[in-house]
């Protein structure tokens, strides 16, 4: 009877225990350094989703700072994050690399995570879309629904895979199509986005891919009032014009976090250079217009499936 008691006590005690293992995720703490703000309905907003999907997925307390954008601003929330026993920092932005460069030797116990980026170290993870294939996507919607063939892109930076991609999309779709590429090297300057865009008028594209998230639907907005097609970027946009949004390249950035927070949880996080792609569920496309002939979605529909199967784009037959 006594030892009866002492397997059943064993017992209870081992219930408990399981049920509360869940229970340590609510001590970890989490921070974000945001470039812009969180409510720049960009980039910045789609980083605080993220850091709320990490909440609402572990439970965890988190924490955030906006404007932060020198080394200076972003060595002092770091310490002030530090203070506060924070666990692990996501840096949303590539200028974040060079930052946590400097500062994760300072800080061991911390791991940083940033997006966009070469840079890892023992406690440094860097993030990174890849982000040609949805270029590449883009791209055969252009080629396709350009009456003129004369499409553009707008993009931010020459290391961007989707400028690239997009190129490459145009020719395999349209190989009479000819691509104008400008790039603003600035993710905010809606200005000289909306130059670029009044310049490719000009010479007569009639569909633009602004792969900048901050000027995007400036762009768009300009393309509706002429009359000509756009593509969305990071968001589905279909919303923002939907007689001109023909699709949208959609980065699914709460996915990630998610991603990279199971593999901290896990104590799997590697210091190292991640890549999410169609294959995790980190970039879809978005809802295709009913511009577009429902035999061309169908035929996108089943490159992105095979794409994702795969991991080849479409080849021209020789």
């Amino acid at each position: 009877m006594k030892l009866q008691s002492i397997m059943i006590l064993s017992l209870l005690f081992s219930l408990v225990a399981c049920q509360g293992l869940p229970d340590y995720k609510k001590d970890i703490k989490v921070g974000m350094l945001v470039e812009t703000t969180i409510h720049d309905k960009a980039w910045g907003q789609q980083g605080y989703k993220g850091l709320q999907a990490i909440q609402e997925e572990y439970g965890v307390d988190i924490y955030f700072k906006e404007g932060i954008r020198t080394y200076q601003h972003t060595a002092e929330a770091v310490d002030e994050f530090a203070a506060k026993g924070i666990d692990v920092i996501f840096g949303h932005s590539s200028l974040y690399g060079n930052h946590f460069r400097e500062l994760h030797e300072v800080y061991p116990d911390m791991d940083f995570v940033y997006f966009n980026g070469q840079f890892s170290a023992e406690n440094v993870t860097s993030l990174n879309f890849d982000a040609q294939a949805m270029g590449f996507f883009a791209g055969m919607v252009a080629g396709e629904m350009t009456k003129t063939d004369r499409v553009g892109i707008i993009g931010v930076f020459e290391w961007q895979p989707e400028v690239e991609g997009f190129y490459e999309g145009v020719i395999y779709q349209n190989p009479d199509a000819q691509v104008d590429i400008s790039l603003t090297n600035s993710w905010e300057n809606t200005e000289m986005a909306l130059m670029y865009y009044d310049s490719m008028k000009e010479e007569g594209v009639d569909v633009f891919y602004p792969a900048g998230d901050v000027f995007n639907v400036a762009v768009i907005e300009r393309a509706q009032n002429d009359g000509n097609f756009a593509i969305g970027y990071v968001q589905d946009q279909s919303s923002v014009a939907e007689n001109t949004v023909l699709t949208s390249t959609v980065q699914k950035v709460d996915e990630v976090y998610k991603l990279a927070m199971e593999r901290y949880m896990n104590e799997d996080l590697p210091g190292e250079m991640l890549t999410f792609d169609f294959q995790e569920g980190a970039i879809k496309m978005g809802d295709y217009s009913p511009s577009i002939p429902e035999n061309f979605q169908s035929k996108m529909e089943e490159v992105v499936e095979t794409y994702k199967e795969t991991g080849d784009l479409p080849e021209k037959d020789l």
